[in-house]
């Protein structure tokens, strides 16, 4: 076996059950090299599963490689689990640079790009369509347009609408008011980032960054909601400087290079939450407390359950880091990201400390 660990999520024969059932929860944990054809897959390949005495574990693409492996064409695992497809983004990046003019399916199929396809993208990753997207974008230009002190016709006809009306109505379908109500409206920017573990939601006021979360997380629907009603504000699909700023820090953090986060938080909670959530900020990269340690740190021995549920309603993972969270026997527990991706997190950290 080519991984360190003992515990059992690295166990040899957990890894093969989780290769032959395709467990996307193992995605990132380990590699899998098939000697008879000198590959290396991810535990999802959908390709034909090899007999067990033909197969190796690997800890990472690196180890795979530096064993002469080479990377599974069909599950290509040297590309960032959930990254953003080359056309996607360069559809992305048109839309983003000229929000105002509108991409449609007729131009879709001029660039050979199937509009079902994009549709399909943009559903699971977005939850709107492709043209949904593109109005977000739209509307989210013309509120900052307004909030400036741009006037409604200015708003409209900068940011592609032909009409006030139209304008008008695509503005209070998405924000819930008039265009005359801009200044008062509320936002909350929506962006998707990829990274090692998978791709992660952000959120972010003017204020600061609300949010962080992994894509595939149960409980987003929840948090989102709550964060909604707690602000008082309206999502749109978009980015500020904080959501900029975040991904930019969030990529030092996962190359190596950065140990803590330089980042305006927002985190409506409880009194009790936020104290919990303030400690969690104090645990060393690459350390770990117990719940009875945070429940020491804040003078409150009794609350080591309370702690618990505390740390599980952070809504703002890696930047607040309940991931360095652990049991009294150091055993690894609850983590709404999932427990690989809680192990991933510590291996790493302390690889780096």
């Amino acid at each position: 076996m080519n991984t360190n660990s003992e515990t059992s999520l690295w166990n040899e024969d957990t890894m093969y059950a989780a290769f032959m059932r395709r467990d996307m929860s193992y995605e990132g944990i380990f590699f899998v090299g098939v000697k008879t054809t000198g590959i290396f897959c991810r535990p999802t390949c959908p390709a034909r599963r090899a007999k067990r005495e033909n197969i190796e574990f690997f800890s990472s693409t690196k180890d795979a490689l530096l064993n002469g492996y080479r990377p599974c064409k069909v599950c290509k695992p040297l590309e960032q689990l959930g990254a953003t497809p080359v056309y996607i983004q360069k559809l992305l990046d048109q839309v983003t640079a000229n929000p105002s003019k509108k991409i449609t399916d007729y131009d879709l199929v001029k660039m050979k790009i199937e509009p079902n396809k994009v549709r399909r993208w943009f559903k699971t990753n977005h939850g709107l369509s492709f043209q949904g997207y593109q109005r977000m974008l739209r509307i989210n230009g013309a509120l900052r347009l307004m909030k400036s002190g741009g006037d409604v016709t200015e708003a409209a006809f900068e940011n592609g609408y032909d009409s006030l009306s139209g304008f008008s109505d695509a503005f209070k379908k998405i924000m819930g008011t008039n265009p005359a109500n801009a200044k008062f409206v509320n936002v909350i920017y929506i962006h998707r980032i990829t990274t090692p573990l998978g791709p992660m939601f952000v959120c972010a006021t003017d204020d600061g960054v609300c949010l962080l979360e992994f894509t595939d997380r149960r409980m987003n629907p929840v948090e989102l909601r709550d964060l909604r009603r707690l602000l008082k504000a309206n999502y749109v699909h978009g980015t500020n400087q904080h959501t900029m700023n975040l991904e930019k820090q969030l990529g030092e953090y996962f190359d190596g290079k950065r140990k803590s986060f330089d980042i305006p938080l927002v985190t409506p909670g409880s009194e009790f939450q936020k104290s919990v959530w303030r400690q969690l900020t104090t645990i060393p990269y690459g350390k770990t407390r117990s719940y009875e340690e945070q429940a020491i740190a804040i003078d409150n021995l009794k609350a080591i359950r309370a702690v618990a549920s505390a740390n599980g309603a952070n809504r703002i993972s890696i930047v607040i880091p309940c991931h360095r969270v652990i049991g009294k026997d150091g055993s690894l527990t609850g983590y709404g990201g999932g427990l690989w991706r809680k192990k991933w997190l510590l291996d790493f950290e302390r690889k780096n400390s």
